[in-house]
């Protein structure tokens, strides 16, 4: 009969350890380069199959829009392999919005990937990532299972080993819009095309920059004030993607080099992260 269910399903997010915007194509997408890492805040996703072809979901925590990635995950996928088996699926939701660490690409990924194992479909995980780019650009990157230097829009993924490390991450209440960031005459679109090379040959782990904070921050002082608090603590701080969190490394030992500030102000989020060595559910797509 296969599989009835897939309880306490993984998704976490990940930072990007640098991001650079390096041109741009002619239907307008931006072409980037970064170093994404994964990291141990994750969502927790519950799937029951269901033989009438619904799908349904249930917030288990703060409420979501009506119309999520995962939805869209799941109708996609139906709809690519012709399944008539449906699904219940419920999250609880951690990470936070528009934080620009991937808690919604994630959740897609960790459908795909919990649902092309619960209907039985056993699609390649290049076909999954395929689906995966049409739902948004971060989305491959988590099929792929593995931290990577990713190029283009986010589907030109190269596996790489980032030694184990621990992350303060702290989030101010305030999301920002992506076409905010995307659209400022602040951003940076040409920044010089980096090598793989050069990341690996940094063991100071400041390697280039992130391009999206400046507009960011000029659209939104918090992630100022966020990257001010973590420098005062840690001293290297910078923006993940284009939301408003925030990280800073704290070393690479059993413990951290220092707490997690403890005045963070209200309304505010921080964790003390530690990075993965590759995605809870790597082994559940064939490659």
């Amino acid at each position: 009969m296969g599989l009835r269910s897939l309880l306490d399903v993984a998704a976490p997010a990940k930072l990007n350890l640098f991001l650079h915007v390096v041109g741009r194509r002619a239907d307008g997408y931006h072409l980037l380069q970064s170093v994404f890492v994964l990291i141990d805040w994750c969502d927790t996703l519950h799937f029951e199959r269901r033989a009438d072809g619904r799908l349904a979901r249930h917030d288990l925590g703060a409420a979501l829009p009506d119309d999520d990635l995962c939805l869209r995950a799941a109708r996609l996928l139906q709809a690519e392999s012709g399944t008539r088996l449906g699904a219940d699926i419920s999250i609880d939701k951690h990470v936070p919005w528009g934080a620009g660490m991937g808690g919604g690409s994630s959740d897609a990924a960790s459908t795909l990937l919990a649902l092309n194992r619960l209907w039985g479909l056993n699609l390649p995980r290049e076909r999954l990532a395929a689906l995966g780019l049409k739902l948004g650009a971060d989305v491959p990157f988590f099929i792929g299972g593995h931290n990577a230097f990713v190029e283009g829009i986010g589907e030109r993924l190269t596996p790489l080993p980032v030694p184990r490390a621990w992350f303060a991450v702290v989030k101010p209440p305030a999301a920002i819009a992506t076409s905010a960031i995307f659209g400022s005459p602040l951003l940076v679109r040409n920044t010089e095309a980096v090598i793989l090379a050069g990341f690996l040959a940094d063991t100071a782990g400041g390697f280039g920059r992130n391009d999206l904070q400046a507009p960011a921050e000029a659209h939104c002082a918090e992630v100022g004030v966020a990257r001010e608090i973590l420098q005062r603590r840690f001293g290297n701080a910078r923006m993940t993607g284009s939301g408003s969190a925030v990280f800073a490394r704290a070393g690479t030992g059993a413990e951290p080099t220092a707490a997690m500030p403890a005045d963070l102000p209200p309304g505010w989020v921080g964790r003390m992260c530690r990075s993965l060595e590759q995605h809870p559910l790597v082994g559940w797509a064939p490659d």
